[in-house]
């Protein structure tokens, strides 16, 4: 992908409406970062990042609040039991987040981290993903 890609899980299906719920939201910025939103999620939580966090990727801490890590590890966890994938682990979710201050990503290209967190959830990746021309 080049440039910005927004991916929308919805009424189970790709290119759904993200009012439905359960509903996945994961926006691609460049290769780097992307920002992963899901419904229902807890008071507090819903939003998380893979690759980096945009408050290190723009070196602006206004960019992003800080994320709950281990929190949104939990909720996601059981986001993906209410999408039928109730062996997920908080921990497996857990380390495919982006870290405060990460300066090497896990993957290089963050579609790499996106497909791996979909596949944890058995979500199917999404052609849009899965052709990305990753660099």
């Amino acid at each position: 992908m080049s440039g910005s890609e927004t991916l929308t899980y919805g009424g189970g299906e790709w290119g759904g409406d993200p009012a439905d719920e359960p509903s996945l939201t994961i926006e691609v910025h460049e290769s780097d970062l992307a920002t992963v939103t899901y419904r229902p999620a807890p008071e507090g939580l819903g939003r998380f990042y893979l690759g980096y966090q945009p408050r290190d990727y723009y070196d602006d801490p206004a960019e992003s609040e800080p994320v709950d890590l281990a929190g949104e590890a939990e909720a996601f966890a059981a986001w993906a039991a209410e999408v039928g994938h109730d062996d997920v682990q908080p921990g497996e979710v857990r380390a495919l987040l982006a870290e405060e201050g990460v300066e090497d990503p896990q993957d290089v290209f963050v579609e790499e981290t996106v497909e791996r967190l979909l596949r944890l959830v058995g979500l199917p990746v999404p052609d849009a993903l899965h052709d990305a021309d990753l660099g």
